[in-house]
């Protein structure tokens, strides 16, 4: 049965909600930030980027289903063949593209979209394939390895981020609840969950819950909503960034089998005023280490490690969609502290270091810009 709350709330209210529609103009521009940011490319919709080890090429995946190779330096960008099929729209269709940790000597990446189930069902997947380069860039042998469980009907939180163990043994995925509230909690279902698996898609050994077996057997942590970041800190610890509701967008660090609250508790309010009891009343679930009321619609979420920007090395570096540029954090143990934002004047879906250090961002929706972030002078 479908959420009284979501009854209350045309689809495309919802969506918009959900994502943080709005752009505030309280950022620092970039000179004042001691930033230059350059125009170099344009996308259609685009969603995620990777770089590709030991190569000065990055792979960037459009909602609608095409996944581009683009050269550094360049404003080309080269179609990838052998692409799935994906079911777009609302916030679906292609998600995520990562490396494998082993890229240089396999060339295998992983990569997430939505699919189309039975009865006007979806539900997001994660897939590996064989990247062949060359002048006809191709995908060979994609197979899935993970589906959400279960398909639901509706358009949003599908989250499908994609992160591996920095030692390479271990693949994280962030599987949103769907806007369905309460599977968040069951774990009998996949959704709302942080997942842990091995790199062929098997649970990982050891996981929280794998004596209960089934869909249990692959949940790291539960009680999430919109996972729309998830990174490891330069310390080797798993962080995730998550859309809250009206309020409420918040940082957590992510712990095995803690339960991270949503939809029992939340810094934010449903959409139509009800009121959600606070993180603060529950000190027996994992409290977030910040969040944000008005809420900054979080695109995804790096740690910098590089040299081009001294002054940020370990600090998170946030891509905003309803603030409209990049939002620093400071993280000291379990606790964050926001910087500065930096205003880039349009909603902003991903943010990458490239190797030398410098950063990528990427616009949101139709027509947006790959640009270039450089220090200053």
């Amino acid at each position: 049965m479908t959420n009284p709350i979501l009854r209350s709330l045309s689809p495309l209210a919802l969506l918009l909600a959900s994502c943080g529609s709005s752009i505030s103009a309280q950022g620092a521009d970039p000179a004042a930030a001691g930033i230059t940011v350059t125009d170099v490319a344009t996308f259609d919709e685009p969603w995620a980027m990777t770089f590709l080890p030991g190569t000065n090429q990055a792979l960037i995946t459009e909602k609608k289903g095409k996944l581009k190779l683009w050269t550094e330096g360049t404003d080309k960008t080269v179609d990838v063949s052998g692409t799935p099929t994906v079911d777009y729209g609302g916030q679906g269709g292609f998600g995520d593209v990562v490396a494998a940790p082993d890229f240089a000597q396999s060339g295998m990446v992983y990569l997430s979209w939505v699919e189309a189930g039975q009865n006007n069902t979806r539900g997001a997947v994660v897939a590996r394939a064989k990247l062949v380069l060359g002048d006809a860039p191709r995908l060979e042998g994609l197979s899935v390895i993970w589906r959400q469980f279960p398909k639901v009907t509706g358009r949003g939180h599908y989250s499908h981020r994609i992160a591996f163990s920095p030692d390479g043994k271990y693949l994280f995925i962030t599987s949103g609840d769907r806007q369905k509230f309460t599977p968040a909690q069951d774990m009998n279902a996949n959704l709302g969950k942080v997942i842990r698996l091995l790199p062929d898609g098997t649970p990982a050994p050891g996981n929280p819950f794998a004596d209960k077996g089934g869909v249990s057997a692959q949940i790291w942590s539960y009680g999430h909503r919109n996972l729309l970041g998830l990174t490891f800190s330069p310390d080797g610890r798993l962080w995730d960034i998550e859309h809250g509701p009206a309020g409420g967008d918040e940082i957590n660090h992510v712990e095995p089998g803690k339960n991270y609250g949503w939809p029992l508790v939340s810094d934010g309010d449903h959409y139509d005023g009800k009121p959600i009891p606070r993180n603060k009343t529950r000190p027996d679930l994992a409290q977030p280490a910040i969040s944000w009321n008005p809420v900054i619609a979080p695109g995804n979420m790096i740690f910098y490690t590089g040299k081009a920007f001294p002054q940020w090395q370990g600090q998170a570096l946030i891509a905003a969609l309803g603030s409209g540029g990049i939002v620093r954090v400071k993280i000291d143990g379990e606790k964050a502290t926001e910087l500065e934002r930096i205003d880039l004047g349009n909603r902003i879906r991903e943010i990458e270091q490239a190797p030398d250090g410098t950063l990528y961002v990427l616009e949101d929706g139709e027509g947006a810009k790959l640009r270039h972030v450089v220090p200053k002078g």
